[in-house]
């Protein structure tokens, strides 16, 4: 077997080989041209519309990404004056709170100061009266012994309640 090779065979032109492969491309083009040229060019059509939203929608994102990038800058600006606000209000509310408090608290110490004043005169009135009434059954027993037994017992209180009425109070 001989196997030769001869590569002028392969690379030969000939124009009816032209011809044929003209005739060959212009029925293909025909017939895609026919079938296929339609949908060919609406795929391409649907495709560059396709791309064009994209385009147009990260351009959209990209202006509003930058619309709140300038909105959170402008608002790191402010954010120490704001800062510097809450922090004046919080203390004025606090030293509002402060004055609140004490004025409840000097109320309430004025409160119990004169509940207490109050407890201390029914005290001393009561201690007087329980004086007076022992000074009084003391003056009874001392008027019974000089006084002779003619007198009764309630005459005897009666007088003895305008001897302390005469002395007064003010000694007590």
């Amino acid at each position: 077997m001989d196997i030769s090779f001869n590569i002028a065979n392969y690379l030969r032109i000939n124009l009816q080989d032209i011809v044929m492969v003209l005739v060959s491309t212009a029925l293909i083009i025909l017939f895609a041209k026919h079938f296929f040229w339609d949908k060919i060019i609406g795929f391409v059509k649907a495709r560059q519309t396709y791309i064009q939203e994209n385009i147009d929608a990260s351009e959209t994102i990209k202006k509003e990404a930058m619309d709140l990038k300038d909105q959170y800058d402008e608002k790191m600006k402010h954010a120490g004056q704001d800062a510097h606000v809450i922090i004046e209000t919080a203390r004025n509310s606090a030293n509002e709170q402060k004055k609140q408090i004490l004025t409840q608290a000097e109320k309430e110490a004025t409160r119990i100061k004169e509940k207490a004043q109050e407890d201390i005169d029914r005290d001393r009135l009561k201690a007087q009266d329980d004086m007076k009434n022992a000074i009084g059954d003391v003056a009874i027993e001392a008027a019974k012994k000089l006084v002779d037994k003619d007198m009764d017992e309630t005459t005897q209180r009666k007088f003895v309640d305008d001897f302390i009425n005469q002395v007064g109070d003010s000694q007590w």
